[in-house]
């Protein structure tokens, strides 16, 4: 007399295979996404006659480490400074105005200069910076 066992039906899943796969597949991406970099951009390049119009040199302001703002090796009031920038910019209105910065000046002084001249409506301001290496 055998007894003939039935069997059951589990209601239950096991997962720990899918936890091993997960596991060995966050491993394989954490090691590969190093080797990636997705930030590289290739540009395309373009040829001289693009630009037909020469390209204006900024106005350079140099932004000093007692908080004077000095343009073409003098240190301006900050009204002066206005009403000259004002003046090269109504000759060429393409021209853009760049600060320049020691790495000691007070980050408070540039970002004050540079909204001095966005409130007197200078659209193009930017940051002088020296290339990497």
């Amino acid at each position: 007399m055998s007894r003939i066992r039935k069997r059951r039906m589990m209601n239950q899943i096991n997962v720990v295979p899918y936890i091993d796969v997960t596991l060995v597949l966050l491993v394989i991406f954490m090691v590969t996404a190093p080797m990636s970099n997705p930030g590289v951009v290739e540009l395309p390049s373009a040829g001289q006659n693009v630009l037909k119009q020469p390209q204006v040199p900024p106005v350079v302001l140099t932004v000093k480490k007692e908080g004077g703002v000095e343009y073409e090796g003098k240190i301006m009031q900050r009204d002066v400074l206005l009403s000259t920038i004002r003046e090269l910019l109504t000759k060429t209105p393409e021209r853009a105005v760049v600060i320049a910065a020691d790495k000691s000046v007070q980050y408070e002084d540039v970002i004050g200069v540079m909204d001095l001249l966005k409130r007197n409506q200078v659209d193009k301001v930017g940051l002088l910076l020296k290339p990497a290496p």
